[in-house]
């Protein structure tokens, strides 16, 4: 038999997820392995995971990452399978089937919950749902926030944090030069929103989010940015940390909150305040039954055992007022059917990408994770990239050893077949183009980069030039 890698003989790859880091591993498989046939499979109908449904709609340029993915697609070696759900239409045992290698790159789909009372009161969302929303993922299209309040608050202090409070403060008529769904923009434009809070339990100098999203919200229009000045003022044991392992990213991000402190209020119609050493301890019910407010507690820092400064109460509390309450402290991991997960960190139980046994930790033949899945929700999207260099480095020195599954179907007509009969619906790459023409035309009409569609029927209807779906007397 032929050398497997070999173009009378190619190594045969099913990425799970068409988002970044399952895009960064096709590239290197495309790089280091002389032919290879790669197909992904995602449950959307749309590549480029949370580049489409995650990056904030005002982020633009950074969303301009999906013409490098666009390249690696053309590549004839790859395919694209949309519509296409692991553990619906497919399972493992199937892949096995088709492929050498699996690799599952489905990302961190769910929030972290508080674990506070009245986490359950309408009015507490999750980020997740939120971003989802705005940016038209199919999942939470029909998601209803009541924006008739007029504070909000957002726990957490990552960059997923910030974009949901610069979407909440920001002008509905700059939004409406972006992707954002025409269902979010529309109640954004009714939104009662005007002060909103952002709260870290720990200090600034511990906050995750980078420089570039904090100097966004001195560019805002019509918005006071502060920040409250003691809490901006770093504590012995941070000073020390500072000073001990230079950061320019938290350097520039202290001399940013400083002005904050330093802002005068302008008099404009929102605010947005950073605030820092505060835990939410519950979330208050009005007597309807309706978030008002987030009781608090402030902090002090102490070194953890591990040597990092961790929040410790001090006792003396606070209620902020709050119509709405966005929780946004991480993410987790969803699991696969039939796939090892670690349910302590939210990952696929693995080491350096290879998928392990759960009980003897020796790696599953041919199996692997790559991105949030693999390592938990941590970085930004080019931090997928050395993530997907590591994965694919125990992928080809496992080629080379020659340790790979030895699937019965390895022809590529075998999967498009058994696809085709699971899933009639499912989307090409050529089928996402014309999805993408369609919704850039819609754009262009409205002076808009795209105007998205949210509606998984209606992208079939549209794309494969169906009838509309008949729903009785809805």
């Amino acid at each position: 038999m032929s050398e497997l890698g070999s173009t009378t003989h190619p190594l045969r790859v099913a990425i799970i997820g068409a988002g970044p880091a399952g895009f960064y591993t096709a590239a290197e498989l495309l790089k280091r392995v002389p032919a290879v046939e790669i197909d992904f499979f995602d449950r959307l109908p749309t590549p480029y995971g949370l580049v489409r449904a995650g990056v904030a709609p005002d982020h633009q340029k950074i969303k301009s990452v999906t013409r490098v993915f666009e390249r690696i697609a053309a590549d004839e070696a790859v395919r694209f399978f949309g519509s296409v759900e692991l553990g619906r239409h497919l399972d493992v045992a199937d892949l096995r089937r088709f492929y050498h290698q699996i690799v599952y790159s489905t990302g961190a789909q769910t929030d972290r919950p508080l674990g506070i009372p009245g986490e359950e009161l309408a009015g507490s969302y999750t980020a997740t749902e939120f971003v989802g929303w705005y940016n038209g993922h199919p999942d939470f299209r029909q998601r209803q926030f009541d924006l008739s309040g007029r504070s909000a608050a957002i726990i957490g202090v990552g960059n997923v944090a910030l974009d949901v409070a610069r979407v909440l403060a920001r002008d509905p008529d700059e939004l409406a030069q972006t992707d954002i769904a025409d269902h979010a923009l529309e109640a954004l434009r009714r939104s009662q929103v005007r002060e909103v809070v952002i709260l870290g339990r720990r200090g600034p100098a511990q906050a995750a989010f980078t420089t570039a999203e904090l100097k966004e919200f001195s560019e805002l229009a019509g918005v006071d940015v502060t920040a409250v000045p003691e809490e901006i003022d770093l504590d012995p044991l941070s000073k020390e940390a500072v000073a001990q392992f230079p950061d320019r990213n938290i350097s520039r991000n202290l001399e940013l909150l400083e002005a904050y402190t330093r802002n005068a209020a302008g008099g404009h119609e929102r605010r947005v305040t950073f605030r820092f050493l505060v835990s939410p301890v519950a979330v208050i019910g009005s007597d309807g039954g309706r978030a008002a407010g987030l009781k608090v507690v402030r902090n002090r820092l102490e070194p953890s055992p591990s040597g990092s400064l961790r929040a410790v109460s001090t006792g003396e509390f606070e209620t902020i007022p709050a119509d709405l309450v966005f929780s946004s402290i991480g993410y987790r991991g969803v699991p696969l059917p039939g796939v090892p997960f670690n349910e302590r960190w939210g990952v696929i139980l693995n080491e350096k990408g290879r998928v392990l046994e759960p009980g003897s930790l020796t790696p599953i033949t041919g199996e692997y994770a790559a991105g949030w899945i693999k390592r938990g929700p941590v970085g930004v999207i080019g931090t997928n990239k050395p993530d997907a260099l590591e994965t694919v480095v125990q992928m080809v020195a496992d080629l080379e050893a020659g340790c790979t599954n030895e699937p019965e179907r390895p022809e590529r007509e075998a999967v498009e077949d058994f696809v085709a009969a699971r899933q009639p619906d499912y989307f090409s790459f050529a089928d996402w183009l014309r999805l993408d023409e369609i919704e850039r035309q819609r754009g262009e009409a409205r002076g808009r980069p795209r105007v998205k569609l949210t509606d998984v029927d209606e992208m079939v209807r549209l794309v494969k030039n169906r009838p509309p779906i008949s729903r009785g007397n809805d």
